[in-house]
């Protein structure tokens, strides 16, 4: 894998904001690309393939998984795994681009072990566990009993912040996505 290419890692506990700060930053004109992480879960209502997620069955999955194809993967929930194909890197950097990862806290811990000092790791955090809870009601995409799941999940992930380069609260979005432009401008001219 080509390592003269830089990335910037986004993570959050699920509902944090972490996708509408990469979706800010993508809108920059900061040479930006964003990495289309891989899953076995069912596509969302609109969500695409090859845009959203590289949409795989459980064996297409594990498959590559023994191939090496992943800089790095996951069984986030119990049958489901997510992941970074190496070839979405190599793509965005054979475009003379910045990768741009939204992944989970595990995600984002292992992409920057791996990436280390070429990597800008971003730790997003909601206000409080309560304004967590509000976001993910109001996507209206989950049972009360995977609510519960994420958020349990949620309280253990803020354990690992500081393990990240920078903690970004996210109490207003246009004021988070600033700073994450800032940090992000700051971290590209190194």
């Amino acid at each position: 894998m080509s390592s003269d290419g830089k990335c910037i890692i986004i993570s959050a506990p699920s509902g944090a904001g972490k996708t509408s700060i990469v979706r800010c930053l993508l809108e920059q004109e900061l040479g930006l690309a964003f990495s289309v992480s891989a899953t076995n879960r069912k596509p969302r209502v609109n969500e695409e393939s090859g845009t959203d997620y590289h949409f795989l069955s459980t064996q297409e999955f594990e498959k590559r998984i023994k191939q090496e194809a992943f800089v790095e993967w996951e069984e986030v929930y119990e049958g489901q795994y997510y992941g970074t194909l190496r070839s979405e890197v190599e793509r965005i950097w054979a475009d003379g681009k910045t990768v741009i990862f939204d992944v989970d806290v595990v995600g984002g811990l292992n992409l920057k072990k791996f990436f280390k000092d070429k990597a800008l790791a971003v730790f997003v955090q909601a206000p409080d566990l309560t304004a967590l809870e509000t976001r993910l009601r109001s996507r209206r995409t989950e049972s009360e009993e995977q609510l519960a799941i994420r958020l349990a999940k949620a309280g253990n992930e803020m354990k690992s912040a500081p393990e990240f380069d920078v903690i970004l609260v996210n109490n207003e979005l246009s004021e988070a996505c600033h700073t994450a432009q800032e940090l992000v401008t700051e971290f590209l001219k190194k």
